[in-house]
C-alpha cells in the first residue's frame, strides 16, 4: 500500500512536470499570474516541469526499491513537499487567499502528499 502512494505522488509530479513542459504559460494562469516572455515560460518549464520530472523519476525509483536511498528520496521529497505547504501558510497569514481554489486545494493536496511519503519512508 505503502508503494501504491509513492506511485500516485510521482504520477502527480510527472502530470504537473509534463503539463508544464507542454504549456508553460498555463501552469502559472492558474495562480492569476501571466507569463509574456520566452524566459518567463522557460522558468516554468524549468522549475515545474523539470523539477517534476525529476521528481516523479526519484520518488519511481525509490517505490520500485532504491535500497539504501529509499528512505533519503522519500523524506528528502516529503520535506520539500511539506515546504511548499509551509509557504502557503505563511502567505495567507501576510495576504488573504480568493478562495478554497487554487491556493487550499495545492495546500491540501502538499500535506496529504507529504504525511504519505514521510509515512512511507518510516513505515
Amino acid at each position: 500500500m505503502r508503494d501504491v502512494a509513492i506511485y500516485v505522488v510521482a504520477a502527480l509530479f510527472l502530470g504537473m512536470g509534463a503539463y508544464a513542459l507542454a504549456t508553460p504559460a498555463a501552469v502559472p494562469a492558474v495562480f492569476g499570474v501571466e507569463v509574456r516572455s520566452a524566459d518567463g515560460r522557460s522558468e516554468v518549464r524549468a522549475v515545474y516541469g523539470g523539477f517534476g520530472l525529476a521528481v516523479a523519476a526519484l520518488l519511481i525509483v525509490a517505490a520500485a526499491g532504491a535500497g539504501t536511498a529509499r528512505e533519503g528520496i522519500l523524506v528528502a521529497v516529503g520535506f520539500a513537499v511539506a515546504g511548499m505547504a509551509a509557504g502557503r501558510v505563511v502567505s495567507r497569514a501576510v495576504e488573504p487567499s480568493s478562495g478554497f481554489y487554487p491556493i487550499g486545494f495545492f495546500f491540501l493536496s502538499e500535506v496529504v502528499m507529504a504525511a504519505l511519503l514521510l509515512a512511507a519512508a518510516w513505515a
